[in-house]
């Protein structure tokens, strides 16, 4: 049996993925395959889910030496286990920039492209054949980790294959890429059963830097004013969160999906600095708003200066 996973705080990409690619492996392989997830999924990832009648993955609490693993969405060992090289690596399928660290126990399938989404590098290497055959309800995943990966094409990180390909997907269900993102961003804003330490670690990656370590937390939604409204209990927990998760930092970025736009939250004097060398302002205040900034991948990580 292959276990198929994607990152640590699972999206929609990284949750669905892993169940399109343990269908292809399944039903067009012939190889049996299981998908997982390594933590709860996010709001959006699961109204997808249920969207497209899927229960959510068992969230897998470790891996063993030796276990067949395919990874998708993440090439980055801090994202997975700590010993994730000590499994038997069959496959890496991605879209981010390439981390290094990884090491496997033969020459693997690997699979990184500058699109914006998983998805959009499985449509173009699985065969025809099974993309013509696919069923609705693995299409509609397809579909909403291009919508969510790219806001609904918004990201500077979208290409025109994955618009191309999100079309099509459409097309061939029959739904509005306009209306069913609207849906998956609803879900992705609803944070009300949250803690402040479980919103700052839902959608976050941990990247080092200079030999600092930060825990880059981000939150899409249509309705930015939910989580500002608990701007202050959310500073106060990031130095617990911190020290919990052995990082110097935490910095969050709220997105506001619908006016292309990122807000950090200043709570404290080291972030106001990597802040003003980071996007050349001055800070004033507890948090800074960035026109235009939605990607962490591309605008917000890149950027990042101590």
């Amino acid at each position: 049996m292959i276990k198929i996973f994607g990152h640590q705080a699972p999206d929609t990409d990284a949750t669905a993925s892993a169940l399109i690619w343990a269908w292809y492996l399944n039903d067009f392989k012939g190889k049996p395959a299981t998908a997982y997830v390594l933590g709860e999924p996010n709001t959006e990832a699961n109204f997808v889910l249920k969207r497209w009648g899927f229960e959510t993955p068992e969230i897998l609490a470790g891996i063993e030496a030796g276990e067949k693993v395919v990874i998708v969405d993440t090439n980055n060992p801090a994202e997975l286990f700590p010993n994730i090289s000590e499994a038997d690596i069959r496959q890496v399928i991605d879209h981010h920039a390439l981390a290094g660290g990884l090491s496997t126990k033969g020459p693997i399938n690997i699979t990184i492209r500058p699109v914006a989404s998983t998805a959009t590098v499985m449509s173009a290497i699985i065969p025809t054949e099974a993309m013509e055959s696919m069923p609705d309800a693995i299409k509609g995943l397809m579909l909403s980790c291009i919508i969510s990966d790219t806001l609904e094409f918004r990201s500077p990180t979208t290409t025109p294959r994955d618009v191309s390909v999100a079309h099509k997907l459409a097309r061939d269900l029959g739904i509005s890429i306009a209306e069913y993102a609207s849906e998956m961003f609803a879900a992705k804003s609803d944070i009300s059963h949250f803690s402040d330490a479980e919103l700052l670690r839902l959608d976050s990656k941990i990247f080092e830097l200079s030999g600092q370590k930060f825990r880059v937390s981000v939150l899409e939604t249509t309705a930015p004013e939910i989580v500002m409204d608990r701007k202050a209990s959310l500073m106060a927990s990031m130095q617990a969160v911190a020290a919990e998760d052995g990082v110097d930092e935490v910095l969050l970025f709220v997105v506001d999906i619908l006016n292309e736009a990122s807000t950090l939250l200043i709570a404290n004097e080291t972030v106001k600095a990597i802040a003003e060398k980071s996007f050349n302002v001055e800070v004033s205040g507890d948090t800074l708003l960035l026109p235009g900034v939605v990607s962490r991948k591309k605008q917000i990580i890149p950027n990042l200066k101590v």
